[in-house]
This record gives C-alpha cells, sequence and structure tokens, in this order.
C-alpha cells in the first residue's frame, strides 16, 4: 500500500541506492505506508461506532426482520422493499440478539468485506498505486460510513455491486461456468436487495450489449448477457409482490427527483453541504473530471482530452449513467429520491475520484491531494460516530420517567412510532399513532398518501381523550410539515389543547437532528 512511487511502481522511498543484498532482507515500511494502514484501521473501527440510537428506517428494518420469516413477505408488501436483506438480518438477529449495537453490525460487517474488493478492483483497473488511493478513500469515505453504522441494506448494495463489478469482468475476459455462475447469482442478489439495482443492471446490459455487438470479446459478451438473464430469474418469485407494491407503496414521505442530483449525489457521498463536506465535494469533482478527461504529461502538466480516457469510461458511464436513469424513472414515475438508494453506484464513484489521484505524477502533489481526501473524509465522518439521528431516544426517557401507565402516548406522524416505541418496551402505556391506529412499531405505507389526506384530526383527537379518560395524561410524540400530513398534526395538539388547556410542551422540536421529535404533555383536566 505504498504511497510513493516512481513512474507506475511502487518503491521504498527510504531505500539505500546500493546494489541488492545477496541474502533477502525485509524491507522497511515506509510513512507512508504506516499512515494509509492507519487509515484503513481508523475506517475500519468507525464503521462500529455510532452514538445515536436506531431512527425510523432502521426501527421498522428491525420489527420487520424479527417476525417469522412465514410473515416477512406480506410485511414487506406493506414497506415497499425486496427481501433479501431482511432475511439475513433475520437469521443475524437470532445470532447475537436486537439490541442497537447488534443489529447495525451486520452493515458494519458488509462494508468493511467491500474494502478488500475494493483493493482488487483498484489493482485491475490501474495497478498498486491505484489499489492503496481506492482502499484508502473508502476507508475514510463519510457515505460509506455512514451506512455501515445504519441498519439497513444500503452497504450491502454497495458490497454486492462491487462483486458484480468484478465478477463480470472476469466473465468478459474469459468464459468459465464458475464465472458465470458467480455473475447470475450477484445478479440476483442485487435484484433481491433494492429496486434501483435495476438501474445499474440495466446500464451494464447496456455495456455488454454494444461489447457484443462489435469488437472483441463478443462471444464472451454473449455468455455474459445470458448469464445476467439467468439471474434475473431469481426475482420472479418476488415480480407478485413487486407489483403491488408499485402501485400502492413507493416514496410518498418524497417529492419526485430534481435534476441538480446528477451533481449533489457527489456533494453527499463526501459528507455534504456543510464545510467539510462540501469542501471534500469540491475536490471530488475535481478528481472525477480529472480520472474521465486528463492525461498526465509530466509532473506539473495534464492535459485533458475531451474524449475521455479508455480506463475511466465504463466507470463513469456505469456511476453517472445509473444515475441519470434513475432520475428519469423518478420522474416518470414521480418516486422519492434519497441518496443513499445511490449506494449501489457509490463503489464506481470511489473508483473514480482515485483514479483522478493517480493522474498526479508529482509525488508530493499525489501525497497531498490523497492526505487531503483522508482529513477532509475523516473530519465529515464525526458527526456520524458523535451525533444523534434522532431525539426518540430523549423523548423515550422523559417517557419512561414521567408517564405512568395508561397514559396515551399519540403519534403524528406515525413515522415517529416505531423509534421511540422501540426504546419505551412495555410500561402499560396506550400507544397510538396518527392516523390509522394500530401498533406502533411498524409504518403501512400502503396507499399512504391517500389515507393521510383523507384522515380526520377531531374524530383522533376524541378518541385519545376517550381512551386516556379522566384521570390520564395524554403525550403527544409530533413534528410539522411532514409530506403528505400537511398541518394536521399541529391541529390535533390544537385540538387536544382545547380540551386539555394544562399543557405542556416537554421537548421542542430541534430541527438540527435527522430525526426531530418534540413532546407535548396534556394533563387531565
Amino acid at each position: 500500500m505504498n504511497l510513493g512511487y516512481q513512474g507506475d511502481a511502487l518503491v521504498d522511498e527510504d531505500a539505500s541506492p546500493e546494489a541488492p543484498p545477496t541474502a533477502p532482507e525485509r524491507r522497511r515500511i515506509t510513512v507512508w505506508e504506516a499512515l494509509a494502514a492507519a487509515a484503513v484501521v481508523v475506517g475500519v473501527v468507525v464503521r462500529f461506532t455510532a452514538n445515536s440510537h436506531l431512527w425510523l428506517d432502521e426501527a421498522l428494518s428491525v420489527n420487520i426482520a424479527r417476525l417469522p420469516l412465514s410473515r416477512l413477505p406480506e410485511a414487506l408488501r406493506h414497506d415497499g422493499a425486496p427481501p433479501l436483506y431482511y432475511v439475513v438480518l433475520h437469521g443475524w438477529m437470532e445470532v447475537f440478539g436486537t439490541g442497537t449495537i447488534a443489529v447495525r453490525a451486520l452493515s458494519g460487517v458488509f462494508a468493511v468485506a467491500a474494502l478488500p474488493f475494493m483493493w482488487i478492483a483498484g489493482r485491475r483497473l490501474g495497478g498498486r498505486r491505484l489499489a492503496a488511493v481506492a482502499l484508502v478513500t473508502l476507508a475514510a469515505s463519510p457515505f460509506a460510513v455512514r451506512y455501515a453504522t445504519e441498519a439497513r441494506m444500503y452497504s450491502l448494495m454497495t458490497l454486492l455491486a462491487l462483486l458484480g463489478w468484478l465478477a463480470l469482468g472476469d466473465l468478459l475476459e474469459r468464459f468459465s461456468w464458475a464465472r458465470a455462475a458467480a455473475v447470475s447469482v450477484l445478479t440476483g442478489l442485487l435484484l433481491l436487495t433494492h429496486y434501483w439495482s435495476f438501474y445499474l443492471l440495466a446500464v451494464a446490459a447496456v455495456i455488454v450489449i454494444l461489447r457484443a455487438r462489435r469488437g472483441t470479446g463478443h462471444v464472451e459478451a454473449r455468455r455474459a448477457l445470458v448469464a445476467m438473464a439467468v439471474g434475473g430469474l431469481a426475482f420472479l418469485p418476488w415480480v407478485p409482490s413487486f407489483l403491488y407494491q408499485l402501485h400502492h407503496t413507493g416514496t410518498p414521505w418524497a417529492g419526485s427527483p430534481d435534476v441538480r442530483i446528477l451533481f449533489d449525489t457527489v456533494f453527499q457521498f463526501t459528507g455534504g453541504f456543510w464545510d467539510p463536506g462540501f469542501i471534500f465535494g469540491i475536490l471530488a469533482w475535481l478528481l472525477i473530471v480529472v480520472a474521465v478527461f486528463g492525461r498526465p504529461l509530466d509532473s506539473a502538466r495534464i492535459e485533458l482530452d475531451l474524449r475521455t480516457r479508455p480506463e475511466s469510461r465504463t466507470l463513469a458511464i456505469v456511476a453517472f449513467g445509473t444515475l441519470a436513469v434513475a432520475y428519469v424513472a423518478g420522474v416518470i414515475g414521480q418516486s422519492g429520491f434519497a441518496v443513499r438508494y445511490a449506494a449501489v453506484l457509490f463503489p464506481f464513484v470511489v473508483l473514480l475520484v482515485a483514479l483522478g489521484v493517480t493522474r498526479f505524477t508529482s509525488p508530493w502533489v499525489f501525497r497531498g491531494v490523497v492526505a487531503a481526501c483522508l482529513v477532509l473524509g475523516f473530519i465529515a465522518i464525526t458527526p456520524n460516530v458523535f451525533g444523534d439521528r434522532t431525539t426518540a431516544a430523549k423523548v423515550a426517557r422523559v417517557l419512561r420517567a414521567q408517564a405512568r401507565p395508561g397514559d396515551v402516548v399519540a403519534y403524528c406522524p406515525d413515522q415517529l412510532g416505531p423509534s421511540v416505541s422501540r426504546m419505551l418496551g412495555d410500561r402499560g402505556l396506550v400507544q397510538v399513532p396518527f392516523p390509522a391506529g394500530g401498533s406502533p412499531d411498524r409504518v403501512d405505507w400502503v396507499d399512504y398518501a391517500q389515507r393521510n389526506h383523507a384522515a380526520r384530526t377531531a374524530p383522533f383527537a376524541q378518541m385519545l381523550l376517550d381512551r386516556a379518560g379522566p384521570d390520564h395524561t395524554i403525550w403527544l410524540v409530533w413534528s410539522p410539515n411532514y409530506l403528505t400530513f400537511g398541518t394536521k398534526c399541529t391541529a390535533l395538539g390544537d385540538r387536544l389543547q382545547a380540551a386539555r388547556p394544562d399543557m405542556t410542551r416537554v421537548m421542542t422540536i430541534k430541527t438540527e437532528y435527522f430525526e426531530h421529535p418534540g413532546l407535548i404533555r396534556y394533563r387531565p383536566a
């Protein structure tokens, strides 16, 4: 992993210029190798370090995955996701339990497993120098660390996409049944992990089709297409559920994507639009441009070729072609966009950034750019390690301390129920999510927008008052302005205050948190 080099070969810069000894000697580890190794070690550690409790999506994942396997398909029909991650998480929790650290560790394992395969991908693309840069860049990536510490399927998506890239490259180079089987299996696993895999596989299929029609390797390319098609058969049993989800779930919590996602996604990969993330994002975009168009002339000059460089062309098409297809599909289907879905194309952006770094042939410039990526990346990681994603734990702490058995806890919107109720346990509280009632540990996304638009706050408020009776307190866990709810949660609070004027805002809403419920107490008259 030596980051010093001459030409394309890594060298030990501290080595003596004398003739090599007759007996083999152990090569000394350079300072740059030691720093790179330390960065990877730190990157591994922070993939299992997060201060926050589970937020909505994570709590939903755990609550669904803990169901018996026979009930998973029906639960996922109402959630909107394919089944693979939930099946794996179910087995993981059978062994390690449902604690916050335990359920997140599965994603950490997937994220750590991606590191050696990123090294392999970089080495195939540009030798050991590129492999080392790709490895440390992924190790210090704020995006990779964020989703390594989230009980969701996104680090699994990254791992499978990277493995699929390597397997497809092997198969296009030389056919074997083992390689074809690997492509088929990984295709099926990707499709059963997240629906954005369709976009990646569509772009990959177009690339393989073009290769099958012209140029060398057309026989291997045709066989690769067959292998991908065979892998797609694994999705067939899930098609009825997918079609149901397509018509009834979708992403009612977000609007259709803006064309800016084609540009902003890289900034989200580097930590977002705050100081270190924004600076890192500008650097990443510059490196991507250099990777795609740049050719080093000497240590001081890089030539830009608008025809693009062949070693980066396919990577750029896969990464930004997938993002473009997702954007078009989102606009046509009016489906929401979340940057976490782009985990399926994330490893290719990392490779492009690393390739851009290796365009610099001056050792000091090269090391300086690598150091900047590492420093900015690790700074952008700190909020994930030390910060909270949700105030649900603080809300639950107050309820555990002050609520009495028989008190009513209302959640508005229902999306606040899973994270808070997970930490309340069985305390004899009556927990009711708005608008549908039912259990607070799940959210039914089927026809969600229509149900919320039709919901009325007056009968729901009266139901809460009836359940609380004259002796019990009503607690409202709430947050305004959730999409499809409008002002209904505010109106619900006003109705409860009209009936019970003894109202206290126990916890105010703090928008610096990703999920930020507040808490209001309505005492009996």
